[in-house]
């Protein structure tokens, strides 16, 4: 017999074992024997614990193969690994090790994010298990602002507060400019605004913050630094609403306007950066590009 073989007939055996268990537990429950009833669920909670680990460690074992076979990265090898990530339990340890070294191996073992395929196979199971900050963390690492909008909105309609339906994308909108992507940024503003029932037709719209993000797009394209200031001065009362819209903002001005990083204590925010960047003026493009770079990230929860 051969071994796949073996371990079909050994599942086969198991699946038995469980139905006779489970067929001892309803008898027992009908005949009121509930000391036994209770025996059975303790039989069926340990055999099941064993499965799940067991399918886990296998789950492993295939990260293992293809990180020594240097598989080359294929959207049908990282569909299967969503897979089995969608197969295991939601709150098992086990899952979180396995998508931390799926997301690894799907970079080449480079440190990076992981691939954007696998982020929004991911992204789409979390949404599904109406996990949606899990969902909306790995729909900002794909290039998907369709399917990110779309969770959005229900994140919004089934958990969120009718005077925060603006919040949802504005977050969303600044997170993906602060990971330079800029398309994927206009994307979920544009189909967040247009399918989400609460939000009436624009712009321009009834919310300042959704009028300031149209803007900040548009000015993102044109890349002027005067009009990216005046248009966050203009907006700062709608701004205060959550403490990290401005550091996001920082961010943005580093990466689209030229606004190098926080250097001096004595100024902060927007005031200190459009300083520095008026006192720096005549440093050179390649010195600021690598200050941009070296700056450090903001996290994205």
């Amino acid at each position: 017999m051969s071994e796949q073989e073996s371990l079909r007939c050994s599942t086969a055996r198991n699946r038995g074992g469980v139905q006779r268990v489970e067929g001892k537990l309803r008898a027992s429950v009908e005949k009121g024997d509930y000391y036994e009833a209770h025996q059975m669920y303790r039989t069926l909670f340990f055999r099941w614990i064993y499965y799940q680990n067991s399918a886990a460690d296998l789950s492993m074992l295939v990260l293992e193969v293809l990180e020594k076979s240097e598989t080359k990265v294929e959207d049908e090898i990282l569909e299967s690994l969503a897979k089995l990530f969608s197969l295991m339990d939601q709150n098992s340890p086990e899952r979180v090790a396995f998508v931390s070294r799926a997301l690894k191996w799907s970079t080449g073992g480079s440190g990076k994010l992981g691939h954007p395929k696998l982020h929004q196979l991911l992204a789409v199971t979390l949404w599904k298990e109406q996990n949606y900050s899990e969902s909306r963390y790995h729909f900002l690492h794909s290039s998907d602002g369709e399917g990110c909008a779309q969770m959005l909105v229900e994140y919004s309609a089934s958990r969120g507060f009718r005077s925060e339906v603006d919040m949802f994308v504005v977050q969303a909108v600044l997170q993906f400019l602060c990971l330079k992507n800029k398309n994927s940024a206009s994307v979920v503003f544009s189909t967040y605004t247009e399918k989400h029932p609460s939000i009436e037709k624009g712009p321009p719209f009834v919310q300042p913050l959704l009028n300031f993000i149209w803007f900040l797009l548009l000015a993102v394209d044109g890349g002027k630094l005067t009009v990216f200031t005046v248009l966050c001065e203009q907006y700062q009362p709608s701004l205060k609403r959550d403490p990290m819209y401005n550091e996001y903002l920082d961010r943005i001005g580093q990466l689209f306007f030229g606004v190098p990083p926080k250097q001096s204590p004595s100024y902060g925010g927007l005031l200190g950066n459009l300083l520095n960047s008026l006192m720096g003026a005549g440093e050179d493009d390649d010195g600021a590009e690598e200050a941009h770079e070296d700056s450090s990230p903001i996290e994205l929860d």
